[in-house]
């Protein structure tokens, strides 16, 4: 089963007098099967907000046909099973993420003690319980950025649609992010994805579609889109020997009629910085004034 069925979309703004303006999304198919994650990218402008909005059920399709969750975007009953985090999280500043989120239990209509527990387990899941208490206007971006998610899970979402979801967050904070993702998708639950962070894609998502003024130039999962399959990547222990080196290069040479490249393999920044930070945060003995590493995935949502 698809959790999005999208079949020739399209989006037309119009002026005043209902002449055609701008043509953001044009009659663009694809489908998000139910349980993966599944990335919407392209440039600024080139539709990805409006075909969001569109899915949310905050805007008209001029065309086409849109299924979300089996029904239609307008559906209250599939609102309900959505999760949304917008590219800003717009929050009240005077709130404390302990009141914020008990004011999204209210309009999700929770019972007292389910939001309570829920709520419990979110805060300590993005790291904020110890700063469950302050104003969310004395919060840095980052930390506001994880009440948001919060908020986006609290209803525990079938269907949660994720806009720059690691902007503003530190690489702990982006890693943890990554692997709430992974882990929600791994409990069936499907995830859809837009950033300009391609690293943070390439990690986390099954399948991408590539959006560039309104249409889809692009689709497919990212092994079909990116392996490249002319070429072969060989790994072996660098010799003690430069001997035996050369004799392995003038080999391959031999065999393959052509010298091949020859570097070594470097770890990525990101799992060099975690352990960095790791490191340092096991002496460390003084109180947080930031955001603690994240606690695993909320027992609610993996029920």
């Amino acid at each position: 089963m698809n959790a999005i069925q999208a079949e020739n979309l399209s989006k037309t703004f119009r002026d005043f007098w209902r002449r055609p303006r701008v043509e953001a999304v044009r009659s663009i198919s694809f489908a998000i099967p139910s349980g993966q994650v599944f990335g919407l990218l392209g440039p600024n402008g080139s539709g990805k907000s409006t075909t969001i909005k569109m899915i949310l059920g905050l805007l008209f399709p001029s065309a086409g046909k849109l299924e979300v969750l089996g029904a239609s975007p307008r559906s209250t009953v599939a609102k309900r099973r959505i999760g949304y985090l917008p590219e800003e999280s717009y929050l009240y500043p005077h709130l404390t993420p302990l009141e914020t989120l008990h004011f999204y239990a209210r309009l999700f209509r929770l019972p007292a003690a389910d939001a309570r527990e829920r709520i419990a387990q979110l805060l300590e899941m993005v790291g904020l319980t110890h700063a469950r208490n302050r104003p969310i206007g004395e919060f840095s971006k980052g930390m506001a950025r994880r009440i948001g998610l919060a908020q986006a899970l609290l209803n525990d979402p079938d269907l949660v649609i994720l806009d720059e979801p690691t902007a503003g967050l530190d690489p702990q904070g982006t890693r943890q992010v990554k692997n709430l993702i992974l882990a929600l998708a791994a409990r069936g639950k499907t995830v859809l994805l837009s950033s300009h962070l391609l690293a943070d894609v390439e990690d986390v998502c099954q399948q991408v579609a590539i959006l560039f003024n309104g249409r889809i130039l692009a689709h497919g999962t990212l092994d079909s889109l990116l392996t490249q399959k002319d070429k072969t990547t060989l790994t072996f222990p660098t010799p003690a020997d430069p001997v035996t080196l050369r004799k392995v290069l003038d080999a391959a040479r031999a065999a393959l009629g052509a010298a091949p490249d020859l570097d070594h393999p470097r770890q990525a920044l990101e799992p060099y910085f975690l352990q960095v930070i790791q490191q340092a945060s096991q002496d460390q003995s003084a109180s947080a004034s930031g955001a603690l590493p994240a606690a695993p995935l909320a027992s609610f949502l993996r029920e």
